[in-house]
């Protein structure tokens, strides 16, 4: 029998492969000097997380409803239905109402997304997203109706048709949204039916009451359960 050969040593009489030393394998490195073995599995885990946040995001109510917002709308809201009533005619009257509609609009917009973020969502998040897309479709109905009602001569009617079209988008994105929310668009509609059974010089005070009582009222519950 020949002798044994040691350990890590090729037997006498071995030929060239055979006497070549062991090589042991090199660890390859990723460029950031991350094991190329270790780097596949770390990407991986963070696709993952993201797909596990975005999921979240997907899956979840929007809880980005700006309660003390609404409540500095409310009282916006009244200032103008004061400045509104004080106009002599019905065209400075109807620019003073599109005036503070587009000012609580973009403070609106502005105060989600602050809020979005203080509670780490992206604006654009699935809820938030949900929210506006249901919101906005009554919301522009509202204002293709203002622009036929206007030209036709019947501004009269236009109190209970704000009222009833932004009960009717809250109401619509309530689905995905808190409680006081949906109980908010409800209390809005019902306020414009009851607008149009009253009589067309309470217009200023009905809108004052909805824009300014009930946003402003609904907006502190929802600052107080549900975060400001």
């Amino acid at each position: 029998m020949g002798e044994p050969s040691r350990p890590g040593t090729a037997p006498r009489g071995a030929t060239w492969p055979d006497r070549a030393p062991a090589r042991h394998p090199r660890t390859r490195r990723h460029p950031d000097g991350v094991p190329a073995d270790n780097a596949a599995p770390a990407q991986e885990a963070i696709e993952d997380l993201r797909y596990i946040r975005s999921t979240m995001e997907s899956a979840g109510g929007f809880t980005s409803v700006p309660g003390w917002a609404m409540v500095w709308l409310g009282a916006s809201a009244v200032v103008a239905a004061a400045v509104a009533g004080a106009q002599p005619d019905r065209d400075r009257w109807l620019l003073a109402w599109m005036v503070e509609a587009t000012v609580a609009a973009m403070v609106a917009v502005l105060a989600v997304a602050r809020k979005s973020r203080r509670r780490g969502l992206r604006v654009t998040a699935g809820p938030n997203r949900r929210f506006a897309l249901s919101f906005a479709p009554p919301m522009v109905t509202g204002a293709i109706l203002t622009v036929a009602l206007w030209m036709r001569g019947v501004p009269d009617l236009l109190p209970g048709t704000w009222l009833l079209a932004f009960g009717a988008s809250v109401t619509a994105g309530s689905a995905m949204s808190v409680v006081p929310v949906r109980a908010l668009g409800l209390a809005f509609m019902a306020l414009g039916a009851a607008a149009f059974a009253l009589p067309a010089t309470w217009g200023d005070a009905i809108l004052a009451v909805g824009f300014g009582g009930l946003l402003a009222t609904f907006g502190a519950v929802i600052a107080r359960r549900h975060g400001g």
